[in-house]
């Protein structure tokens, strides 16, 4: 069974690129079929996985605005069983055009629906921000949306925002939308601060945090300048044994063989 999750927080530099990007690379090296869709008009998971966003014929937007099959799209990474929808700046424009259009909240659950089955993983990248591409990530997420939480206290109080979010689209748009997990980002062991956002976390969501913590790591901030995973990168690094391990959770959890 193919799981689709979204990867969303409204406020930027979480970590919901660097977490797409690695956990997909980890889940491919566990011999998963993954597809990264790279919704955010930034494009910064396209450009860390190699890819020149002012430079490609097709992108995520065709498939939204132009209907073309997204099959047409997909490119493949160097990874084995890693592919990507890519998006480029172009999608920037894309909310404006999208909202005279039929059924515009669903238009990602369309335009992947032919392709899904086909991946053990679909993971959405979502932009920073509550607009209407990431509502369309998050109707179009059947499994859940995973959302990354930098080790902040700052980084608490647009998650209430968020969750409301997620329920307003539950209520209309996807019955079937839930909180996968919190995944708690730029982790210090040095301080005081960041095992207190930690616990606080826990404390409101119990079991939605993930047990896996990503640490603050500069090996993972360096590896998409070179565009590639931290997999490729570094993987003995903190950084890399964080996603491998969150990886290997993640799979548990949904029950999927190795």
């Amino acid at each position: 069974m193919s799981k689709t999750y979204a990867l969303a927080n409204q406020k930027g530099g979480v970590g919901k690129t660097t977490t797409a990007i690695n956990l997909g690379a980890y889940l491919a090296l566990s011999g998963m079929r993954v597809l990264l869709i790279d919704i955010d008009p930034q494009a910064n998971t396209t450009s860390s996985l190699g890819f020149d966003k002012n430079d490609l014929p097709l992108s995520i937007y065709d498939a939204l605005i132009n209907q073309v099959p997204i099959a047409k799209i997909i490119l493949l990474t160097d990874l084995l069983c890693l592919e990507l929808v890519p998006s480029t700046p172009a999608l920037a424009g894309a909310e404006v055009e999208m909202v005279g259009l039929l059924a515009r909240e669903h238009l990602l659950r369309k335009a992947i629906a032919p392709v899904v089955e086909r991946y053990d993983y679909v993971l959405i990248d979502c932009p920073p921000s509550l607009g209407l591409l990431t509502i369309n990530a998050l109707t179009a997420a059947a499994d859940g949306i995973i959302i990354p939480v930098q080790c902040e206290y700052l980084a608490l109080e647009g998650l209430t925002l968020l969750i409301h979010t997620v329920n307003l689209v539950r209520d209309s748009l996807n019955p079937g939308l839930r909180i996968r997990g919190l995944l708690m980002t730029m982790y210090d062991t040095r301080t005081n601060l960041s095992q207190q956002v930690v616990e606080e976390v826990r404390k409101h969501f119990a079991d939605k945090v993930f047990d896996t913590l990503i640490p603050r790591n500069v090996r993972l901030s360096e590896a998409p300048s070179y565009g590639e995973t931290i997999l490729s990168y570094d993987p003995q690094s903190k950084g890399g044994l964080a996603y491998r391990a969150l990886a290997q959770e993640l799979i548990a959890g949904d029950n999927l063989k190795l």
